[in-house]
């Protein structure tokens, strides 16, 4: 250190210097940081940048996003993906990439559910854990998002979720601690939105109580882009570095804080000290750089693909394809394959090999053995800033679908698709194939599964409904106050308890071959199980433990998931797999995790229909108290959707809904919060969408996403971002709220 720094450069090195570095301060020897998006590969933008996509990026492997290595249930795969992408981000002079993200898959409409990895909180963990790890190994971090409770993208950026505790420690949280404890990530990005009406970004309970002193991080915690809502709560919360910057409005409220004597000067210091270790580690990182085999990492994607493809349906072993078979290839993605999807996330990849460029097009449908259709989802169905406004497919595609098993009797269907999607024409193929958003090296995988040169091995990470309406979200999803209703009922946790059918349970995916379990053993509170390939073809197969807690004490899911493993089997292998079971096997949140007294029964399987019973634990502990509206209630018999007047008695208090108002809006309101009640807010919010059709074709992924984030934009994130002086933005909205010559002095005022 070579002086003692201002407090205005301390507030400086806590904010970013563009879109993706920190601010470099040579007089104290403080080097920038270049951090970029990541979760399933780099994204590094150079020369003018921009947090949504829109301008490219230097090439990357693409790997499958996560809703695809989800379904791998493989942590050692995950380990591997994140080790590439850290090596790929230290050849470009990347010290920390943002990813992974473990938010819960609550509902399948929202846009981002592709970047996601299960509606369940502990194989989210586990696999994100992995990754980190491994990414982390050579000293490149990793940001852990976004936390939390970041779970719909419609009006993401001032949404407020609302919610029970037991929900949020139990689903919510679980995977972020999971992945803190095991993975220890380098940074932690917090979420847009607000809990229970404190934004993350100022939620000193969440930042300092949960992450920090129950948890034990002791790394950085950053803001998403543009989600710091007011930079003095957020030092006293322990929100470090606000990013992008451009926020000097906030550096001045710091200045003024801390000579009023409201903020202590020691909050900020605690942040510039983890900045100062961030980049210091990376810098350091950084020059013990080994050489990048991106050539290898296009290997690892198609192996990626091919673990993570899941098989849904195989009526008469019509796959594996034999090479003899004439085969039609069938849909417009069979050349321009869904691989990746929109928004921050979106790579440029080192090489793309669609399933054209392996299969080519094949015989017509009617003169082929086996018709192949490539269909899913367009990517204006799905993508970041804006949420599926239904789980339906192009109705275009289905009709593709319908047709061509109308004329070939042996036609298979490969999906690709970041979200579940419904599937009334399932009943007229013979094979369905998933294979998610496969990355770069998607058609390869494809060619190798369709003929069995590799078994599908994945397992859902997401319940399929039949119907959206089966969802119990799905009648208040999505609004600004995201109601978390459900509770701890989310994904198979409801379906199980509800009784309700769906189309393919988490857990789910076939084989070309067989296995058979042996050899079932309870030992205390070890669990060992034998696994045998009794098929013709090598294979892999992921044993599920499910715990089964008593039914007749406070109100629980019938089972849930504690450990899984994936086994790789030649044809007559066996392999037994050992769990060992600790107390959160078998512990609900009630103030703290405590187990309930009573009989757990020990289920363990390969396959959610055919889970075999390994033997009973019995638990002496808490007896907890059923609360006082447990009884009878829906969260006792869950079945649709539960009524506002449950909800409440269930949260304990009365839900007041927001409801924007002129002459009460704020800086934390937004264009499209405003456009109905003011005539200068409308005419701001036709400026944006002009402005983006512009830069990008109206109807696309990326005009959705450009105009809904821009819309829904708080003013106060318009300001940082912009870069326009704050009485400009303070004028627009005094005018918004009926004031408007003062408006217009704010509006001609200088400086």
């Amino acid at each position: 250190m070579r002086g003692k720094m201002t407090l205005k450069d301390k507030i400086a090195l806590c904010e970013g210097k563009n879109f993706w570095e920190t601010k470099e301060f040579p007089e104290y020897g403080i080097p920038s940081l270049f951090m970029c998006d990541g979760p399933h590969g780099l994204r590094k933008q150079e020369g003018h940048s921009d947090h949504m996509g829109v301008h490219d990026s230097r090439p990357a492997t693409c790997f499958p996003t996560a809703v695809s290595t989800a379904c791998s249930w493989d942590q050692e795969l995950l380990g591997q993906i994140g080790a590439a992408i850290a090596a790929e981000a230290a050849d470009q002079g990347v010290g920390v990439f943002l990813g992974p993200g473990v938010n819960i898959k609550r509902n399948p409409l929202c846009g981002r559910n592709f970047e996601y990895i299960s509606e369940d909180p502990y194989l989210a963990g586990k696999l994100a854990a992995s990754f980190i790890k491994n990414a982390q190994k050579n000293g490149i971090g990793t940001c852990l998002k976004h936390f939390a409770c970041n779970n719909q993208e419609y009006r993401r950026l001032n949404s407020d979720s609302i919610l029970d505790e037991r929900t949020l420690r139990e689903i919510y949280l679980t995977p972020f601690e999971i992945a803190v404890r095991e993975g220890k990530p380098k940074t932690v990005m917090c979420a847009y939105n607000k809990i229970n009406g404190t934004y993350c970004s100022d939620h000193t309970e969440l930042l300092t109580g949960i992450l920090r002193e129950e948890w034990g991080f002791d790394g950085l915690v950053m803001t998403d882009w543009s989600a710091m809502h007011d930079r003095v709560a957020g030092f006293r919360a322990g929100c470090d570095l606000n990013m992008p910057g451009g926020s000097n409005y906030m550096a001045q409220e710091v200045l003024a804080a801390v000579a009023q004597g409201e903020l202590d000067e020691a909050d900020v210091d605690r942040s510039v000290e983890r900045v100062k270790k961030m980049v210091f580690e990376a810098a350091e990182a950084l020059k013990n750089k080994q050489p990048c085999d991106y050539d290898a990492h296009h290997v690892l994607a198609r192996m990626a693909a091919e673990q993570s493809a899941v098989l849904l349906k195989n009526e008469d072993q019509i796959l594996p394809l034999k090479e003899e078979q004439k085969i039609a290839i069938v849909g417009d993605m069979a050349k321009n394959m869904r691989f990746q999807g929109a928004g921050s996330s979106h790579i440029n990849p080192t090489k793309l090999v669609q399933p054209a460029d392996v299969l080519g097009q094949g015989v017509s449908v009617e003169e082929a053995d086996v018709a192949v259709v490539l269909t899913g989802l367009p990517p204006e169905f799905e993508g970041e800033g804006f949420d599926r406004e239904h789980m339906a497919m192009p109705d275009d595609q289905v009709k593709l679908i319908e047709e061509v098993a109308a004329q070939n009797p042996n036609t298979v269907v490969v999906l690709f698709c970041g979200a579940p999607v419904e599937t009334p024409w399932a009943d007229k193929v013979k094979a369905i194939l998933y294979m998610g958003l496969p990355g770069q090296a998607g058609g390869e995988a494809l060619k190798n599964l369709l003929y069995g040169v590799v078994n599908p091995s994945g397992k859902l990470a997401e319940t399929w409904p039949v119907r959206y309406g089966d969802c119990p979200s799905a009648s208040y999803y999505p609004q600004i106050d995201a109601q978390y209703r459900e509770g701890i009922y989310v994904g198979y946790r409801y379906y199980d308890k509800a009784n309700v059918d769906v189309r393919w349970k988490f857990g789910f995916g076939l084989s070309y071959t067989e296995f058979a379990y042996s050899d079932l053993t309870l030992d205390g509170e070890t669990v060992s199980v034998t696994a045998t390939n009794t098929g013709p073809y090598a294979g892999a197969e992921v044993v599920q433990l499910y715990v089964a807690p008593p039914q007749d004490g406070i109100h629980r899911p019938l089972r849930e998931l504690k450990r899984f493993a994936k086994v790789h089997l030649q044809p007559g292998e066996k392999k037994t797999v050992r769990f060992e079971l600790d107390e959160r096997c078998f512990a609900v949140w009630d103030g703290g995790w405590k187990v309930p007294s009573g009989q757990y029964t020990i289920l363990v399987g390969g396959h959610p229909d055919q889970l075999m019973v390994v033997g009973t634990i019995e638990k002496t502990g808490y007896t907890i108290e059923i609360p006082a509206w447990q009884p009878g209630s829906w969260y006792e018999k869950p079945n649709g959707s539960p009524s506002l007047e449950q909800w409440e008695r269930m949260l304990g208090r009365k839900y007041q809904p927001y409801l924007p108002q002129k002459g009460h809006f704020t800086m934390n309101d937004s264009l499209f919060d405003m456009k109905d009640h003011s005539f200068v807010m409308r005419v701001m919010y036709w400026i944006v969408k002009k402005k983006a059709s512009r830069n990008v074709q109206p109807g696309t992924a990326l005009y959705r996403m450009l105009v809904e984030s821009s819309g829904t934009n708080p003013l106060r994130s318009m300001q940082i971002f912009s870069g326009l002086k704050a009485n400009l933005y303070h004028g627009l909205l005094a005018i918004a709220n009926g004031r408007f010559f003062h408006g217009l002095r704010l509006l001609l005022k200088r400086g």
